[in-house]
């Protein structure tokens, strides 16, 4: 494995045991509330999520008729789906295939996040779309960074991005946004107590101040214009993916799209 390698797989499983602390386990249960209203409104063949954040499963209500995940961590524990090992800025999956990409909390973490966008695009076929879930700097999590991020644990040795820099890289790309979802507003403590006390701000931030919410999840649509009208031709997709971890479940019968296990 190469250092880049390594290094980003050491980072997403420092990210892994924060999503299972209390502040953690907070923000990820928020991310999904969103994710779980999004998911069913976006259809097509493949849907891929690159890294993951806990044993939940992110992908539970996607219309998507198959579902793998690209694990950065070939360390993580078993989860429903197919897995293929990958990096973000080098995905193994085929030029126009994709019908959804998610990226939970991954830019943070590369050492190049615009090429992990220009992954995105290259997979996704025409009119796909990219979630993209991210710390907002600007709030009381993003804050905390700046105190805790000497410790050298995830999520506070990431390098935070802001949603106006996020959306300047996807229009670049030729991405339209279509949906901005922001979420969390009480600060990171650990105490369970404290942080249900604090649940009032939810209501409040989400109404008053929905910019300073600790974390976002976006989603873009990949626009691409021919340069000369054509015919459509009905083809077989292309193949998916060409390296693997671990047996497609049930759920995704994707052997006849290319994977080799």
């Amino acid at each position: 494995m190469s250092s880049v390698m390594q290094s980003t797989s050491d980072a997403r499983r420092r990210l892994y045991e924060w999503f299972a602390s209390t502040p953690g386990r907070l923000v990820l249960e928020a991310e999904l509330e969103q994710l779980n209203r999004i998911l069913p409104n976006l259809f097509g063949y493949y849907v891929v999520q690159v890294g993951r954040l806990s044993p939940v499963d992110m992908l539970s209500h996607t219309r998507v008729l198959n579902a793998f995940i690209v694990e950065i961590d070939r360390n993580l524990s078993e989860c429903p789906y197919p897995r293929v090992l990958g990096t973000p800025s080098a995905l193994p999956v085929g030029s126009d295939s994709v019908d959804v990409v998610l990226l939970p909390h991954v830019l943070e973490f590369e050492q190049n996040p615009h090429q992990a966008l220009r992954e995105a695009q290259r997979a996704l076929v025409p009119e796909g779309s990219v979630l993209i879930s991210g710390f907002n700097p600007w709030s009381m999590l993003g804050l905390s960074r700046l105190a805790l991020r000497r410790r050298g644990l995830a999520p506070w040795t990431g390098h935070f991005l802001g949603l106006n820099r996020v959306k300047d890289w996807l229009a670049l790309l030729g991405f339209k946004v279509t949906g901005i979802e922001t979420y969390f507003f009480r600060p990171p403590l650990r105490s369970e107590r404290l942080m249900s006390r604090l649940r009032s701000m939810e209501s409040l931030g989400a109404r008053a101040w929905p910019y300073l919410a600790g974390a976002y999840l976006l989603t873009a649509k990949k626009k691409v214009t021919p340069l000369t009208p054509i015919r459509p031709r009905w083809s077989a997709r292309r193949g998916l993916v060409n390296v693997g971890l671990a047996e497609p479940s049930a759920r995704g019968a994707i052997h006849g799209a290319g994977i080799h296990v």
